[in-house]
C-alpha cells in the first residue's frame, strides 16, 4: 500500500475514533494560517480539544459511513467544503472557541484579498519625502508638507471590510509600514447533540437564552389567546381564567368546591375583622380626634335692635 493510501486510511480511522470519543465539533476555517500558527493553536488546545485537517472528500466519505449507524452526523456534511478543519471536544465550547480565536498574527495586506476588517490610516507624519505627494493625491488623501516630510491631514478610511484590496492599497500600507490585518483560525459553526448552529450563539449567556425562550413563549401564548386556539403555552392562562369564573359563580351562589372554600371564608370574615380592628385601637384615635377638635367659638349674645332705626 502506498504512503498516500496509508495516510488516507489513517485519517479515516482517526476521524472515526474522534466521532466515537467526542460529542461536540467546531467547524473552523483556516485561510491564511501558517503551519507555525497552527502548531501554537494545537498546543494551546492540548488536553481540551483535537484538531483534524484533511481532504474534504475523505471526511465526507467517512462521515457518510458513520451516519449509517448515527444519522445525526449528516448535519455536518453541508459544512465540509473549502479550507476547513474539525475541532473535536467534550469541554466547554465557548472556552475552546476563545482559545482558537485568541491565536492571531499580524499580517500585511495582499492585493486581491478580501479585507477581514476596516483599515483606517491615522493622521500625522509619514516620514516620506515631498516627492511622493502625487501618490497620496491618487488615493484622494489630503496631505501637507511639514519640516520637509509629508504629513496626513485627516484620518482616512482606506479599506472597508469585505472590499478587495488593491495594489495601490498595498503600496501605501507598505510605505507607511502598516500591517492592518490579523489572520487566524475562524470558527464558523458548531455541531452539538445532533444539531448545527452558528458559532456566534456561543456568545449568548444562559440568562440571554432563557430570556429569548420565555419571550417566544409569551408571544405564542398571546397569539393563542387572541386566535382562541389552545396551545401548551396558553394553557396556564386558560386554566386561570376558568378558575376565576368558577370562583365568581361560587361566591354568589351556594355552589362550593375545595379551592373556593378559603376565599369564601375570607369574604365571610372580612367585615368582622374590619370592624374589630378599629374597636381594638379605637380609644387612642378617639382621644386624638378629641384633642384635635377645635374649641367652638363663643356665641355672641343677640341684641334686640328693634326700634333702633325707627
Amino acid at each position: 500500500m502506498s504512503k498516500r493510501k496509508l495516510r488516507k486510511k489513517g485519517l479515516g480511522e482517526r476521524i472515526k475514533e474522534c466521532l466515537n470519543e467526542y460529542q461536540n465539533i467546531l467547524i473552523v476555517t483556516v485561510n491564511n494560517v501558517g503551519s507555525n500558527q497552527m502548531q501554537k493553536v494545537r498546543l494551546a488546545l492540548r488536553g481540551k480539544a483535537v484538531i483534524l485537517m484533511g481532504k474534504n472528500t475523505i471526511c465526507r466519505k467517512i462521515m457518510r459511513e458513520y451516519a449509517e449507524a448515527h444519522p445525526e452526523i449528516n448535519a455536518i456534511l453541508p459544512f465540509v467544503k473549502g479550507n476547513i478543519g474539525l475541532v473535536f471536544s467534550n469541554d466547554n465550547l465557548n472556552e475552546v472557541r476563545q482559545t482558537i480565536l485568541s491565536n492571531k498574527v499580524p499580517a500585511a495586506a495582499k492585493a486581491g484579498a478580501d479585507a477581514p476588517c476596516d483599515v483606517v490610516v491615522p493622521p500625522g507624519p509619514t516620514g516620506l519625502d515631498p516627492a511622493q505627494t502625487s501618490f497620496f493625491q491618487t488615493l484622494n488623501i489630503g496631505t501637507k508638507i511639514v519640516r520637509g516630510a509629508i504629513e496626513i491631514v485627516n484620518e482616512v478610511k482606506l479599506i472597508t471590510k469585505g472590499d478587495k484590496v488593491t495594489a495601490s492599497h498595498v503600496a501605501l500600507l507598505s510605505k507607511l509600514n502598516i500591517k492592518p490585518f490579523f489572520y487566524g483560525i475562524t470558527v464558523d459553526a458548531v455541531y452539538e447533540s445532533g444539531s448545527v448552529y452558528e458559532a456566534s450563539i456561543l456568545d449568548l449567556s444562559k440568562e440571554d437564552l432563557m430570556a429569548k425562550f420565555f419571550n417566544g413563549v409569551r408571544r405564542i401564548a398571546a397569539l393563542s389567546l387572541g386566535a382562541s386556539y389552545p396551545t401548551v403555552a396558553a394553557l396556564p392562562f386558560y386554566l386561570g381564567n376558568a378558575f376565576r369564573k368558577m370562583l365568581a359563580i361560587s361566591m354568589v351562589t351556594d355552589y362550593e368546591f375545595k379551592e373556593a372554600t378559603e376565599f369564601k371564608n375570607r369574604a365571610a370574615a372580612g367585615p368582622a375583622v374590619s370592624a374589630a380592628a378599629p374597636a381594638a385601637g379605637g380609644a387612642a384615635p378617639a382621644a386624638a380626634a378629641k384633642a384635635a377638635e377645635p374649641e367652638p367659638e363663643e356665641e355672641e349674645d343677640d341684641f334686640d335692635m328693634g326700634g333702633m332705626f325707627d
